[in-house]
């Protein structure tokens, strides 16, 4: 292998795949990332056995070959180079990757490439759903933070992705909260489908997907890639069966407000700060106005030993109003994924759910389970 590349792709492009490499394995090479001549591009590849990614950079490639070096040595050499021509010559006899750059070059010992696993790419494979990028920046981004953090339900550590025609629904809950979010495709639909796929593949592809290209979601019986010109991200799919989400979301209610979202995330993030001593329950009492004119939402945190905490929010409140406790991180989280500037919040009663909608944007529902307060 013998090929030269820009620094700055060559650095851009192995921040990239890092994200993928093994933290600890007993396989030595899972903490290399592959670089490979592929139709006189450069491929970086890396995996941990469960996420895999692989972008392909330009480069002018003089002799084909790969090697596989260790990933965190060989970015932080890169990243330390000049802007500037990088000239990588593999010694296959020794498997030795000689790197110039400028007035600097060096020597990285490497293994083999061909014990380093296969990372499937998209050849020869049907997309199910194609996504602009800031669509599905937007839904991961208001669906994901919801998945469950540990692995005792494993299906809820991940998102469930519903494809009916060309509406695709992202939904995600940790058995306290759902978000769920409904995007409308451009094209022809498919055939229905479920998948669950990590939180964590959706969160690092989020990271990485860039502006000028669609993202096509190809599926397997047992992974999805998510595709574009110049970049593959694959995963393993979670198995099991998701619980039914569309008992958890109420269908109506008694109490409907709408409030400034930005001065609501601001009352609840004062209300964090003594709420974290009472098991982060803060309380919000809604006062219907009546005839009177607009009513408010007081949101109130006490904790015995801290103090308390009490905001006033101006609020259009229709029905008899009420009050309902919460978990304030789960609040701000809600309010966090709302990008309207009005936020509207439904329920029933105390014991029922709370439902938070963005207020003139459709497509998103966010729904927080009750806390129990004597």
């Amino acid at each position: 292998m013998k090929l030269s590349c820009l620094q700055e792709n060559l650095r851009r492009g192995l921040a990239t795949v890092s994200r993928a490499v093994a933290g600890k394995s007993s396989l030595p090479v899972l903490a290399n990332v592959l670089l490979a001549t592929d139709s006189g591009r450069l491929k970086l590849a890396a995996t941990n056995l469960e996420l895999g990614i692989t972008c392909w950079i330009g480069a002018k490639v003089d002799g084909d070959g790969a090697v596989t070096v260790p990933a965190r040595l060989f970015t932080d050499m890169v990243g330390g180079l000049p802007n500037d021509r990088v000239d990588l010559d593999l010694d296959s006899r020794t498997q030795t990757l000689h790197v110039a750059c400028g007035r600097f070059d060096a020597n990285i010992k490497g293994i083999e490439a061909d014990e380093f696993p296969n990372v499937p790419t998209s050849a020869g494979t049907r997309a199910v759903a194609t996504f602009p990028p800031q669509a599905l920046r937007d839904a991961i981004a208001q669906v994901a933070f919801a998945a469950a953090t540990d692995e005792t339900r494993p299906v809820l550590a991940g998102v469930l992705v519903r494809l009916r025609g060309n509406r695709v629904q992202f939904a995600a809950a940790d058995g306290f909260r759902l978000a769920q979010r409904s995007i409308d495709l451009a094209g022809a639909g498919t055939a229905d489908q479920d998948i669950i796929v990590p939180a964590r593949t959706l969160s690092e592809l989020s990271r990485i997907i860039d502006d000028e290209h669609d993202i096509e979601i190809i599926v397997t019986q047992s992974q999805v890639l998510f595709h574009t010109p110049s970049l593959d991200v694959v995963s393993r799919l979670i198995d099991g069966r998701y619980p039914d989400i569309d008992r958890v979301i109420p269908t109506s209610h008694t109490t409907r407000a709408v409030l400034d979202t930005q001065e609501f995330a601001k009352a609840a993030r004062l209300a964090s700060f003594v709420a974290a001593s009472s098991s982060n329950i803060v309380r919000l009492t809604l006062e219907s106005g009546g005839d009177l004119g607009p009513g408010r939402v007081i949101v109130n945190a006490n904790a015995a030993e801290v103090g308390d905490n009490r905001g006033a929010l101006d609020a259009n409140i229709g029905g008899p109003g009420g009050q309902i406790a919460l978990n304030v991180k789960y609040l701000a989280d809600a309010l966090a994924a709302m990008k309207t500037p009005q936020v509207a919040l439904e329920f029933e009663n105390a014991q029922s759910p709370a439902v938070f909608r963005p207020v003139g944007a459709e497509g998103y529902v966010h729904v927080i389970m009750p806390m129990t307060v004597r």
